[in-house]
């Protein structure tokens, strides 16, 4: 049973070494991220009322929102309610969707 659990434990290592080195970067400097953002509304909140975190998050995903909408990159769970209200808003020029899907495609 130890000698399975073992092999078990010798193959995921396997995996784990072959895992290209920019991924473990990439997932480093993502929990630096998310480690500073609780650092920062931990300090926020100490600073002021309960006012300026909400006013900070509504316009963060403001931002988010507008940004999504003038691309059209939003989520595919989103974009029924995204069709309704996109007419409204100015968006992005279909020549430079065009070239982004295509240098997506040509992996640039």
């Amino acid at each position: 049973m130890v000698r399975d659990m073992l092999l078990f434990a010798v193959t995921t290592l396997e995996k784990i070494h072959a895992v290209p080195r920019s991924v473990w970067i990439n997932v480093g400097i993502g929990v630096l991220i998310v480690i500073a953002l609780v650092m920062v509304v931990r300090l926020i909140k100490q600073m002021s009322n309960a006012i300026v975190p909400c006013i900070l998050v509504c316009v963060v995903l403001g931002v988010m929102g507008f940004n999504w909408l003038y691309s059209r990159t939003e989520p595919a769970f989103l974009t029924p309610i995204f069709d309704k209200i996109a007419p409204f808003f100015p968006s992005e020029d279909q020549s430079a969707k065009n070239a982004r899907k295509l240098d997506k495609a040509l992996g640039h």
